[in-house]
């Protein structure tokens, strides 16, 4: 006897002693049926059988490379695609930011620079230009304030 497949209704037999072929399937009231056929239709639902399971690992084969390859690997980049109009409004963002940080005063200039770009801590910091902690805290909140101010405007 051969293997019935999952989505398939029927499962075919060939008796070779008694040279028979049987096509099975289960009927409308689901009951069993079994109905002996000539060896050219067993053939016929033979090689539909093989097309059909053809047809359903290549759609199978698709459907894991179409989820591999676009939503899956789509999920799990860590640098997802930016749009073009997303690129256009982070240039148009940095640049109005360095005008601003440009129009601030030459020690919140440097202090930014060296708290956000060269990623000093306030003791560091501190201790570079001779003063104390609170004093560069102090300079670089003012200049987050007038940062924000000009950005709101």
């Amino acid at each position: 006897m051969q293997k019935k497949l999952k989505n398939n209704s029927y499962s075919l037999t060939h008796d070779k002693e008694k040279n028979v072929f049987i096509v099975e399937f289960v009927d409308s009231k689901n009951l069993s049926q079994k109905v002996e056929v000539s060896e050219d239709v067993y053939n016929a639902f033979y090689k539909f059988r093989l097309e059909d399971m053809s047809q359903s690992h290549k759609y199978r084969r698709h459907i894991e490379h179409s989820e591999l390859f676009e939503e899956t690997l789509y999920q799990r980049t860590l640098h997802k695609p930016v749009s073009v109009e997303e690129q256009v409004e982070l240039l148009i963002l940095k640049e109005k930011l360095n005008i601003i940080i440009s129009s601030l005063p030459e020690i919140q200039k440097r202090r930014l620079q060296k708290y956000f770009y060269d990623n000093k801590t306030l003791e560091q910091i501190a201790h570079e230009e001779h003063c104390t902690k609170r004093a560069v805290k102090f300079t670089i909140d003012i200049a987050l304030e007038k940062i924000s101010k000009k950005f709101k405007n």
